[in-house]
């Protein structure tokens, strides 16, 4: 996967034109994830064809697709390398 982040930040530098993943997708997490990073759409076959239930798998996809695509239109927050409390520690027992 971290092979397909990086190919995917070098061709999306270069076009602006809409950005269909069309291999490498074995999961449905993996649609997701690309989605996320801003990818347009996804084109599944194997994955779905090959799957033991391939209707469960399609609707997987579909969900993974636009929990992907809401997730980054929602925006990430910034990463940190240290975790800090968000919840308020005065007043705890």
């Amino acid at each position: 996967m971290k092979l397909f982040i990086l190919s995917w930040k070098i061709i999306r530098s270069q076009t602006k034109l809409p950005l269909i993943i069309d291999a490498g997708l074995g999961q449905a997490s993996d649609a997701t994830i690309a989605m996320e990073l801003g990818c347009d759409g996804v084109l599944v076959n194997t994955a779905i064809a090959k799957a033991k239930k391939p209707f469960d798998m399609a609707v997987a996809f579909k969900n993974a697709v636009i929990a992907g695509r809401q997730s980054f239109k929602a925006g990430r927050i910034n990463k940190v390398l240290k975790g800090s409390p968000s919840s308020p520690i005065k007043g705890v027992i």
